[in-house]
């Protein structure tokens, strides 16, 4: 028994820690024959999303930044050539077509020649001059302003005074995109005042040019440089609603509404406004096929679709990335890749790991 302790037991240890050990570098020396995955390699496969056309109801609502404005004083023109023979009203609140001065207009009148039969000598009487009063009316209620003299003399059209109406509007700038959805959009807007009453409704809604050299937006720095304002949009607030010139406010203007109808979203449509086009996918695995289509409303994130497309048939989530050139992306060129990979733009990232990595 002793000689088993003395040598079979410990040669016994020997022999496992000796099978251990060989195992170990056999399991080491395996796993460095493996091949490391090529890092730059994409490992996933890259597929254009498809989805199904349907129905839904689109509300086309643009809300604008805008302001209060004081509403600008209204002329006051010359009806008649002539002189200012009497004002009546001057820096006094007045109503609408409340005359405020009188023209005294004076027309010659040719004079009256008598001829004697017998002796044929004429007799030449001069004529009081025709005279005529015109009288001017204020073009709408406020506080009138006369910047005439009595005895003046005027001509047909001069400007002559002004009426300030004492009301106040609201007044912003519109985007090309918010001008497109607000064609045809005429009548009220809601309104909302920063720090003011309660929503309220405004009248007299118009949408024009927009003034020279204004912009949309640039206030925050991250947002970006300002976009150039194509359009203005104004509205009357009403007489009982509390407000001062200067205050900041939102007009929302919704400008139809339609429900049971072919939307898409915005994303599937090459183009915003009137006519668009979609890529259609007739079944799993085909090609998708550019058509045509005539757009109506649009809420911002989603479009009808009036004509070209029924609810059923399937379209690219996305238009396919246009990226000029014939030859599509170029591969060795990684900054371009680098760089629409820091700036989101996931459809040029796409097409690069398809064209080159794919």
């Amino acid at each position: 028994m002793g000689a088993v302790r003395q040598y079979v037991f410990p040669t016994a240890r020997i022999i496992i820690w000796a099978v251990i050990a060989a195992a170990l570098v056999a399991l080491a020396l395996k796993g460095a024959e493996l091949d490391p995955p090529d890092a730059l390699q994409p490992t996933g496969e890259i597929t254009e999303a498809v989805i199904p056309v349907e129905k839904g109801s689109v509300t086309n609502a643009v809300t604008v930044p805008a302001s209060v404005v004081t509403d600008p004083p209204v002329e006051i023109k010359a009806t008649a050539d002539g002189v200012i023979a009497e004002i009546e009203v001057d820096d006094a609140k007045v109503g609408k077509d409340t005359r405020v001065l009188w023209i005294k207009s004076e027309e010659l009148v040719d004079p009256v020649v008598d001829v004697d039969e017998e002796t044929g000598e004429e007799t030449v009487t001069e004529q009081e001059p025709k005279v005529t009063w015109t009288s001017a009316l204020a073009p709408a209620a406020g506080t009138v302003d006369i910047t005439v003299l009595k005895d003046q003399a005027v001509t047909v059209g001069e400007v002559i005074g002004t009426v300030s109406p004492g009301t106040l509007s609201v007044s912003g700038t519109l985007t090309a995109d918010q001008q497109y959805r607000l064609v045809g959009a005429t009548g009220k807007a809601r309104v909302t005042l920063k720090g003011g009453p309660a929503p309220f409704t405004c009248t007299g809604l118009t949408i024009g040019e927009a003034p020279a050299g204004e912009s949309v937006g640039g206030e925050d720095p991250m947002a970006g440089a300002p976009e150039a304002a194509t359009g203005a949009v104004h509205c009357s607030i009403p007489r009982k609603v509390k407000a001062f010139s200067g205050l900041g406010a939102e007009i929302e203007i919704t400008n139809g509404d339609a429900k049971d109808v072919v939307v898409v979203p915005i994303s599937a449509v090459l183009g915003t406004a009137q006519t668009g086009r979609v890529w259609t996918v007739k079944e799993e695995g085909a090609e998708p096929e550019p058509r045509d289509v005539t757009l109506g409303l649009t809420d911002g994130l989603q479009v009808e679709v009036t004509k070209g497309l029924k609810a059923g048939e399937r379209i690219l989530e996305f238009t396919p990335v246009d990226d000029g050139t014939e030859g599509g992306v170029d591969c060795s060129d990684s900054a371009a890749y680098d760089q629409a990979a820091m700036e989101g733009d996931m459809d040029a990232v796409r097409a690069f790991e398809e064209e080159c990595y794919g």
